[in-house]
């Protein structure tokens, strides 16, 4: 089989390699010339663990290329996916279609014959809808279906969960579509992944429906960790009593400051505003955008506060930058308004992040200094925050960190701290949701 893959970014890249190694037939198109030429020269512009080795072996053995030709990547395939990015529109929070609305268009323009069109870019309800508008107002000739195919990766594992997924759900309506997509997943039906065939509308809103539910489950426990510092209890056990709930499940029930990345923060922004649209507004999901946006934005305010009432002056190192570990993703990242403010007040910032430094110095206070590694960045600070619970941070010894700093302060904002060993090695020691006497 063969496919087309529009757009080299994080789900266009992953899926069309991922296909590739299922033994499809893969012609990925990219219109960012800078993008594209990395992708040739066999450079992954994005981090993500085990994405170079699968893209460079595929395109070793031919199944996987890169061009910027829309014509000859759709020539004689079977499916064309839309991979593009659906940014949160300015001034509404909804969805941004341009790309993908431009990318249909173009696509129709230039198929020869039967092809399924399919989204796998995030997008709300009544996309499939208008993308097959487009096309036939484009191409009233053309033979074509549309689908939804949206994609569950995780930032980090995404390989694996294409591979050996907790579900696939496809969204189209004919049997020759249904026919198409099964074909390019039979090596799932083998292992016995569940694969759930649906309407289109139904698979567009089910991406959205468990982004939403899964930061719930993150603004939930956040809110219990606020009760428990409150009531001198402890989250962690609390996490463990209700997840070992069948009905509950142990995920997404760790305290933190708060969810970020490039799903989570905009989907959960979407669907409010689809629900809102279509007279069904979801109170829950806007209360979870709210609550959350407030607690990244308060987690700077805790670090004031456990530095005495001010940060003037001081040196504040900072561990982790990205919103989560083993990726480079900054986007929506609770770093972003934890430096800001600590600059603002008057701190000097040395941080450090294992992979997200490049994107990070887009988007921090340009005053901020970056550091080798995370030794150099506590050298000497008066304090330690901890962001992104990366394991080399969690290697660190209290009695290292102790002798590298000046003072005594650490507010560990997700816990990969022993409570116990940090006072002990002479900490001042802040936790999320921990008694005080942990």
């Amino acid at each position: 089989m063969r496919i087309a893959m529009i757009g080299g970014g994080y789900v266009g890249l992953v899926s069309g390699a991922c296909f590739a190694e299922f033994g499809i037939d893969v012609a990925l198109v990219e219109a960012d010339a800078a993008r594209l030429a990395a992708l040739r020269d066999g450079r992954i512009p994005i981090y993500e663990p085990g994405l170079d080795r699968l893209v460079a072996e595929n395109v070793a053995a031919g199944r996987l290329s890169f061009g910027n030709d829309l014509a000859e990547a759709v020539n004689g395939a079977e499916a064309v996916f839309i991979a593009v990015g659906t940014p949160t529109r300015r001034g509404d929070g909804h969805a941004d279609l341009t790309y993908v609305y431009a990318a249909a268009a173009q696509v129709a323009k230039v198929l020869t014959g039967y092809t399924v069109i399919v989204t796998k870019s995030t997008v709300p309800v009544g996309t499939g809808e208008r993308i097959h508008e487009i096309v036939r107002d484009v191409r009233p000739d053309l033979d074509f279906d549309v689908a939804s195919n949206p994609e569950f990766l995780r930032e980090g594992s995404a390989i694996n969960d294409f591979m050996r997924p907790d579900r696939v759900v496809i969204g189209c309506t004919s049997a020759r579509a249904q026919a198409v997509m099964r074909s390019l997943y039979r090596p799932l039906y083998l292992i016995e992944a569940p694969i759930l065939f649906t309407s289109v509308q139904t698979a567009e809103l089910t991406k959205y429906a468990a982004n939403a539910f899964l930061a719930m489950k993150v603004t939930f426990i956040n809110e219990m960790a606020d009760l428990c510092e409150k009531v001198d209890a402890d989250v962690h056990d609390i996490a463990r009593g209700i997840g070992l709930d069948g009905r509950i499940g142990r995920k997404f029930l760790h305290p933190g400051p708060g969810f970020g990345g490039s799903c989570f923060p905009k989907d959960t922004l979407a669907l409010a505003r689809i629900a809102q649209d279509a007279g069904a507004p979801s109170r829950l999901v806007e209360t979870v955008v709210a609550v959350n946006d407030a607690r990244k934005a308060g987690m700077a305010a805790r670090v004031i506060a456990a530095c005495g009432g001010s940060v003037r002056g001081k040196t504040i190192a900072v561990m982790g930058l990205t919103f989560k570990p083993e990726t480079d993703d900054m986007r929506d990242a609770p770093s972003i308004p934890i430096v800001s403010r600590l600059v603002a007040d008057g701190a000097r910032l040395r941080v450090f992040d294992p992979e997200g430094m490049d994107a990070a110095r887009k988007l921090l206070p340009p005053d901020v200094v970056y550091c080798k590694d995370a030794m150099d960045a506590v050298a000497g600070a008066d304090a330690l925050v901890v962001v992104t619970e990366w394991n080399e941070f969690r290697a660190l010894s209290p009695a290292r960190l102790r002798r590298s700093m000046v003072g005594k302060i650490v507010v560990d904002l997700r816990n990969i701290y022993d409570p116990i060993a940090m006072r002990q090695a002479g900490f001042v020691y802040h936790g999320i949701g921990r008694p005080l006497a942990a």
